[in-house]
């Protein structure tokens, strides 16, 4: 997990405000093969959505701590009933977001 400034934090806010939600949390909860899907989307998006379902037994919070410690994703914001999680892709055809947030 890397740490964002809040300049940068702002900037992932902004692009992600135009996303819909990808993956949600549900009466099933988290597991490791959960956040290994993130991972792999997130590979190629670099930054996503995820909202919890009102059937989700689990908050917004619990959900963030779940996938900071499980996984390098960086928790961008935690609003409502929804999750905004980035992480820089490896491979360079798939780096935009992140080439941004370097230069903020």
């Amino acid at each position: 997990m890397m740490q964002l400034t809040g300049k940068q934090k702002r900037y992932l806010r902004s692009q992600a405000n135009t996303l819909s939600p990808i993956f949600s949390v549900g009466k099933n909860g988290l597991t490791q093969n959960w956040v290994d899907e993130i991972v792999l989307a997130l590979a190629k998006r670099e930054l996503v959505k995820i909202s919890l379902q009102q059937s989700a037994e689990e908050t917004t919070k619990e959900v963030a701590n779940f996938i900071e410690s499980h996984s390098d994703i960086t928790v961008a914001q935690t609003i409502g009933r929804t999750v905004i999680l980035y992480l820089p892709a490896q491979e360079d055809k798939y780096k935009k977001i992140s080439l941004d947030v370097a230069k903020i």
